[in-house]
Parts: structure tokens; sequence; C-alpha cells
């Protein structure tokens, strides 16, 4: 361990966060969350017995990084995104692939219930994640489900020890009904998906609503998940202090400096069309606020009038997102594009001054293409480690996913006509 990083792991701090290990390069090898950063990070350099990877993966590391969180919670979702942006070969080389896990509920279930898995399937179901650690998001779901209860198994209508403790809705004793219950679990998918300070509001709101209405068990439920959701301390924001210091604030911070903008933008949004030919043509738009994705407020559009011409496509998926008052407006736009396509969004979005900027792949859509941006002010070639090129490639990747899966499902049920 060198002197620099000996006298920074002294200013650990005792809270739970998310950290990242790098090299000599600056190259980030690998991320880990923690209830402790203090204990956490310095057990990597401890004398304890370690097995052959690990030993090889501190001895790679020159440098070590954080941002604190509120919970542990926080952490664990905080640490997933981190991962999906950097892709660090340490936590792939390290990871057993049962360590990954989603959480999956069948909303069109006339009963859904919550249960884990290593493998979605394409079975209409909900899936959130993937998260890295299946003892970790089977723990903060189990502490939701304090706030939202649900069924862990197929329901069967039978009262089980559960039921007494409060932790299934109780439909089989009459406390709830399906439809509430859905709306519940609704809440809990909002959630995990990040959706978390607009779920507060709305909580706050229907609590104040039904008390005014004089519905004062309404009121009652709304406010002790709004206080449950409280005591969590629920949302991942990065705060003004931590902008500066930590890994992934740099590319907002980088952004910033790069683009000449005013501040780091908060809100970035993600744009790309896919389509067969002509066919079932669509496009995305991807969120991501603070550099993590915000997958409740994703969008997608099926394209109503050009068919075989993107440039028009993204036109008319930009006019109409634009005409949605009530969506925050971005602090800026990322397409998939060049020149062409930079140009043609330009006029739309500059009575709202919002900065656009392209990401020309050349047609290269593979994940190891350059990171080469569009401005107004013509080309920037970024390396493919620097923390903007991450988080540009996460954002343009995120959004050729999200338009490629609703490509698909429209293509197979016009196949089934």
């Amino acid at each position: 361990m060198n002197e620099a990083l000996k006298q920074k792991l002294h200013k650990l701090p005792a809270s739970p966060g998310v950290y990242f290990h790098k090299n000599s390069s600056g190259e980030i090898i690998y991320v880990g969350k923690a209830a402790v950063l203090k204990n956490r990070v310095r057990q990597y350099f401890q004398k304890s017995h370690k097995d052959p990877k690990t030993t090889a993966l501190v001895a790679e590391i020159y440098d070590t990084d954080w941002i604190v969180v509120d919970t542990e919670m926080d952490a664990l979702f905080l640490e997933s995104e981190m991962i999906k942006r950097y892709m660090p070969k340490w936590n792939i080389l390290l990871r057993d692939d049962k360590s990954v896990s989603y959480v999956r509920i069948d909303m069109k279930s006339e009963v859904p219930y919550v249960s884990f898995t290593r493998n979605p399937v394409d079975d209409k179901a909900t899936y959130i994640g993937p998260f890295y650690g299946k003892s970790s998001i089977e723990k903060a779901v189990r502490i939701l489900r304090h706030i939202f209860p649900y069924y862990d198994k197929p329901y069967t209508g039978k009262k089980t020890l559960n039921t007494d403790l409060s932790l299934t809705p109780g439909i089989e004793i009459g406390k709830t009904t399906e439809k509430k219950y859905k709306q519940d679990l609704r809440k809990l998918i909002r959630y995990l998906q990040g959706d978390r300070e607009k779920l507060l509001k709305e909580l706050e709101k229907t609590m104040q609503e039904e008390a005014s209405k004089g519905n004062y068990e309404l009121a009652a439920e709304a406010r002790d998940q709004l206080f449950g959701l409280k005591e969590l301390q629920k949302r991942i924001v990065f705060s003004d202090k931590e902008f500066l210091d930590i890994s992934s604030d740099q590319a907002l911070k980088q952004l910033q400096e790069l683009l000449g903008l005013e501040n780091p933008p908060r809100r970035i949004e993600g744009y790309d069309i896919s389509h067969q030919s002509g066919e079932n043509v669509v496009g995305s738009m991807v969120v991501f606020i603070n550099g993590t994705a915000t997958r409740s407020e994703y969008r997608k559009f099926k394209i109503r009038t050009s068919k075989n011409d993107d440039l028009k496509s993204m036109q008319e998926i930009i006019t109409r997102r634009l005409k949605h008052k009530e969506w925050e407006y971005p602090d800026l736009i990322i397409l998939d594009g060049g020149k062409t396509q930079v140009g043609a969004i330009l006029p739309l979005v500059a009575p709202y001054n919002i900065p656009v900027i392209g990401r020309d792949k050349s047609g290269n859509h593979s994940k190891s293409a350059d990171v080469k941006l569009v401005t107004k002010l013509g080309y920037l070639e970024l390396s493919n480690n620097s923390h903007i090129a991450r988080l540009i490639a996460r954002i343009d990747e995120e959004a050729h996913r999200f338009a490629i899966t609703y490509h698909t499902l429209l293509k197979r049920r016009s196949m089934l006509k």
C-alpha cells in the first residue's frame, strides 16, 4: 500500500456507502458496498488470510474513492448502478454468477407474490435488477415488507404465521382486497426501481386528501407507509459536498466543464430508435438522475409518421416529449447519432435552452465502440476509460436496450395477428 492511500484510509467514515478501488492508471477495477465503509475497506489491507483472487485484486489497488449514503439499502442500489456503468474487471473475476439476483413479481397474476431468481425469463413478469449479492437484496426487500406487506409464495387463501405478523396484506382474512394489494405492490416496485422521491410526495398528498375527506383509515395507511419510507431515509441523491471527490460525480462535473454548463447536469435523457427495415418503428427515452438510472421515468414511443427515416423519427420523439410539460425537462439530451441528428434536434430544443450531444458510433454498436461525441461545436473523442465516456456509454446502451425491448415486443404482437 502506498503512503497516500494509507493516509486516505484514515479518513474513511463509519457510514454506509459504496467504494471504488482503482489501479495506478486511475481505472476503476472493483466496486463494492459497505454497511460501515471504514471497516469494510480497511479489511482489504489487513494481513488476514485471503483467497488467491482477492490477494491479486489487493495487489492492484493503488487508490480508493467512496460515496457516503444514508442506509445499507441505498448502498445496495448504488453499487448495482455503478457496476453496470463501469463493468470493473475484478467484479467479474470475483463474482460467482449465483450472487446476481433479480426481484420477480408477476403483476398479471390474480394474487402476485414476490420471489428472487438468478435467471429472468420472458414470462411477462416484472423483473427488477440485477443486484449483486443475493443476501443483500433479500434483506432489503424483507425490510420493505414491513411497509408494503406481500406474499412470498403462491397464494393459497390460508392464514399463516406471516398473516399474524402483518407480513402479508391479509387478503385471506378480509383485511384487504386483491386490487388494493396490487396497488401497494406497485409502490414497492417503484421504490425498488428508484422512483422514491415522487412516491413520497404522492403518499403525503394521499394522506392529506383522505384525511380531508374523513377517510381516516386510508389516511392512516398512507401515513404509515410515508413514515416507514422516511425512516429508511430512502433517497439516493448525491449532495453538493460530494460532487467533487467521487468517481461517479466526477463524470457529471466533467460534463459540466466540457459542455460549458452552468451546473452539473442533474437530469440526463438518452434517446434511440429501433426498427427492422421500417417495420415496428419505436423510440426510447431513458432518464438518469444524478448519474443513476431512474427507470420509473423511462418512456417509449411508437413512431406515427416516418417509417424508415431515423432522422424524422428522432424529431418526432423529441417534439412529442417536449409537449409533456408534466415531465421535468432535462439538463442534457444525449442522442444515438451523429452530426446530422444533433443538427436536426438543436432547433427543437433551442426555446427550452436544453443542450444536446450525440454519440457517433459510425456503425459500430458493440460495447467496445469508441465514445465519440458530437456537440454544436464539433467532434470530441474521449478515452473509453474516462468517467464521462463510461457514463455516456451507459446511458446510450440503456437507451438502445430499452428501444430494442419495445421493438421486439411489437414485432411479436404483429406476428401473432
